[in-house]
């Protein structure tokens, strides 16, 4: 079984709690060089950190943006292989190794139902949206985004679906506490995303929920592969076709969202519809039985 993993290391749940901070010092390691060139270019008379950030160039500020989560994927590493004394495929998976057709079908999945969304809206509403697409930008904002965002994904997708799922695992020896706790984690570290403010505290729902979704995903699953397509393909997917001007990545993507920004049926429609639905098209293809087990099992 995936959680049970972690029990047999034997590591006290101390050890995660560590880890974890190892894991967020490096993180901010890899602030330093966002911070060294808003400084350095002066680039905005804002005293709001944020505007110095967005008076960048688009491509370098999502470089500089992302870079963290490469130092941070270091510092995952170094907690699971000196620490913990265990290999990243550990905390990924139960399976003997990573198995890259799931990461693919949950990918080709949910990035074909985001180009479909984005596509449906535009069609509708095309007053909402303005043609940005520039060959040249794009083009490098294609090779960042297929490079780095990926690794952005992913390193999220091994601390809270593996790393700490595991560890809240061998801590309450059950499946259902591990899963909210790492869920409520991963949706109040986004609580100072820009999308909060724009859209109040009510969007933390979709953050929490979503972590429910890819949490659930990767315990029927026994592993995180379905969660690493998933959060990739959504990440991915719509930083290359449209941005706005209060998300948290600016790109230089083919459309800009110039609606005003609003949770309304949208939040309801994902959260209760299409997460239910991508659960039971996997369901389907894996044939995945237990589900109490799975969800609620003490061991």
């Amino acid at each position: 079984m995936f959680l049970q993993q972690s029990i047999s290391h034997k590591n006290p749940f101390w050890f995660y709690l560590l880890g974890s901070l190892v894991i967020i010092l490096f993180t901010f390691f890899g602030q330093i060089p966002l911070t060294v060139v808003v400084l350095e270019n002066g680039v905005s008379n804002g005293s709001d950190p944020m505007e110095n950030i967005r008076a960048l160039d688009k491509n370098l500020q999502l470089v500089l943006l992302l870079l963290p989560f490469v130092i941070g994927f270091l510092g995952l590493w170094l907690v699971v292989t000196k620490l913990h004394n265990r290999t990243l495929q550990s905390i990924a998976t139960s399976r003997s190794s990573i198995d890259w057709k799931r990461v693919l079908f949950s990918f080709s999945g949910w990035g074909a139902a985001t180009l479909t969304f984005v596509g449906i809206d535009y069609a509708i509403q095309p007053e909402n949206f303005i043609w940005n697409f520039k060959a040249g930008p794009f083009a490098l904002l294609f090779l960042i985004g297929i490079i780095l965002i990926p690794i952005q994904s992913s390193l999220e997708e091994y601390i809270f679906r593996g790393y700490l799922l595991q560890g809240f695992g061998g801590l309450f020896r059950n499946s259902w506490l591990p899963l909210i706790f790492t869920s409520i984690i991963f949706g109040s570290l986004h609580l100072f995303n820009p999308e909060v403010e724009k859209l109040g505290y009510w969007i933390l729902v979709y953050y929490i929920g979503t972590g429910l979704f890819l949490g659930i995903l990767t315990l029927m699953d026994q592993g995180i592969e379905l969660a690493l397509g998933f959060h990739a393909a959504n990440n991915l997917i719509t930083a290359l076709l449209v941005t706005s001007d209060w998300t948290a990545f600016q790109t230089e993507s083919v459309l800009i969202d110039t609606s005003t920004p609003s949770l309304g049926a949208e939040l309801f429609v994902t959260l209760l519809l299409l997460y239910p639905i991508f659960l039971w098209a996997c369901y389907k293809k894996y044939r995945w039985t237990d589900w109490k087990i799975k969800l609620i099992n003490r061991f």
